[in-house]
């Protein structure tokens, strides 16, 4: 028969027929949901959840709880609330006991019982706790916070897969590898990342968040704002919270901070940071920060705390190269299911150079805008669309700018277009390279003869009228063509 709690009267409970673990469990499940009424929730989370119902006899409740510093905090500070919440669902003759777990540095670890009793006063409570039985001192143990229990704020799309790595964050993304293989077991304690807005920083530190918990998914990982976590800070402080708030943070296993030069010129928010450093730091548990600059350049900034920071790997984010922007892009369309031609790719990341949440947003922008003209996204609309965000100078076309795009698409050099060979693809670039100037310059034949290796005027007809020709019967003669004009198109921009 299963176990089951029965009501005989209000405030009187009877079990039937065992008193089990399962039983216990659902004992103190109604006495959380009545704590849980009468006090915060970071006071709830923080010192209830992580206590374990391990059996109910007669009327005495036995929890476990992970320290002596734990029992002691409820006892101090809500028993009353746990006397109130014990007689109604129990009754008036409940009785609980506390087990505690205690790792000793030597030998085997220990489990200890101590007895809360409903009515005795704080004053006897404190010198039972002194008894001769208790004599050793008991190490004072983080709280066993477990994943299902604790709000991280890691966005779940942050992760390594979504992260596009890059000569700009080399370093800061191996080391984050690293760090999610073995937080706070590294050299990388703290790993500081610094850099400008929309560079990447966030991602980076919840992608080593996420891939924590994927590995340790029991571990309390907490990513927090610097501004969030300093008004946290001073609502503590006005509610009377502060020793909650303390030990909240100081129990922490990958704590990550976001912008903390946000820190500066706030002396008691400083205080509370070197206290939270130094405590996870000694306890082998991760830090992670981030600032938009190197920390000996933030104003305002304790000594203290920045020799602290700099105990660890410092490493900047600087703005994706070009290659790294379209990989970027392309990143960003897959996500998306997207396929775009990459000459509009090649326009974006051309144009967009100072960080990655423009890249993002430029992207977003014209997926929106097709979804509601349902209009091909070629260049001319990827323009229109962008022109509020990617602001550029349409410069004058020249021959130069037409010679380096047919150098690159036909993977030649300035001199092979400019000599005397006559092998297939270097004469067939020069040729392409002298309709091109035509068409798209206003420069006389002479100039165009001269500037492709002193070349006279009927030899550039010559090479009109060979790609006029190839285009008017070749479909992939007037592909390669207009390719290479919006190339040379987004060049001159």
């Amino acid at each position: 028969m299963s176990d089951t709690i029965q009501q005989e009267a209000p405030g009187t409970l009877k079990t039937t027929p065992s008193h089990s673990k399962s039983f216990a469990e659902k004992v103190w499940s109604a006495c959380l949901g009545l704590i849980q009424e009468n006090i915060n929730t970071l006071a709830f989370k923080t010192w209830f959840l992580p206590i374990k119902p391990l059996s109910f006899s007669g009327s005495e409740l036995t929890i476990e709880v992970p320290s002596q510093f734990f029992y002691e905090w409820i006892e101090e500070n809500y028993s009353v609330h746990v006397k109130q919440a014990l007689r109604q669902v129990i009754g008036p003759e409940a009785k609980l006991m506390y087990s505690i777990v205690m790792d000793k540095s030597q030998g085997q670890p220990v489990t200890i019982e101590l007895p809360h009793q409903i009515d005795a006063a704080p004053a006897e409570r404190a010198a039972r706790a002194e008894e001769p039985g208790q004599k050793s001192p008991i190490e004072r143990e983080r709280l066993a916070i477990g994943r299902s229990r604790f709000e991280s704020n890691l966005n779940p799309k942050y992760t390594f897969s979504t992260l596009i790595r890059g000569d700009c964050n080399s370093l800061a993304f191996a080391a984050s590898k690293s760090i999610a293989q073995n937080p706070g077991q590294n050299a990388f304690n703290p790993l500081v990342i610094y850099g400008g807005v929309g560079l990447g920083k966030t991602h980076m530190m919840q992608a080593i968040g996420n891939s924590v918990l994927e590995k340790h998914i029991t571990d309390a990982v907490l990513y927090v704002s610097s501004e969030k976590f300093a008004i946290d800070f001073v609502n503590a402080i006005q509610n009377g919270n502060i020793q909650e708030f303390s030990a909240f943070y100081r129990n922490i296993d990958v704590l990550i901070i976001d912008d903390i030069q946000f820190f500066a010129g706030k002396e008691k928010t400083q205080e509370e940071i070197f206290h939270i450093f130094n405590t996870l730091h000694q306890s082998n548990k991760q830090i992670i920060l981030s600032a938009d600059r190197p920390i000996k350049e933030i104003k305002g900034i304790e000594d203290r705390l920045i020799s602290r920071f700099n105990w660890g790997l410092s490493t900047d984010i600087q703005a994706p190269d070009y290659e790294t922007r379209k990989a970027i892009i392309q990143s960003k369309l897959k996500q998306s299911g997207v396929n775009l031609d990459p000459v509009v790719i090649e326009f974006i990341a051309t144009n967009v150079t100072n960080n990655v949440r423009e890249l993002e947003g430029c992207i977003v922008k014209l997926l929106a805008a097709h979804s509601l003209d349902n209009q091909e996204i070629d260049l001319t609309f990827t323009k229109s669309t962008l022109k509020d965000i990617i602001r550029y100078n349409t410069k004058q076309l020249t021959l130069d700018t037409i010679e380096k795009a047919v150098c690159s698409y036909f993977s030649i050099t300035s001199n092979d277009l400019k000599g005397k060979s006559k092998k297939k693809e270097i004469a067939v670039g020069r040729q392409i390279a002298m309709y091109l100037s035509k068409d798209m310059t206003d420069s006389s034949l002479k100039t165009i003869g001269l500037h492709f290796g002193g070349r006279d005027h009927s030899t550039v007809i010559h090479a009109l009228n060979t790609i006029e020709k190839k285009i008017a019967s070749s479909n992939e003669e007037r592909k390669k063509i207009e390719e290479l004009r919006k190339r040379i198109e987004i060049m001159s921009m």
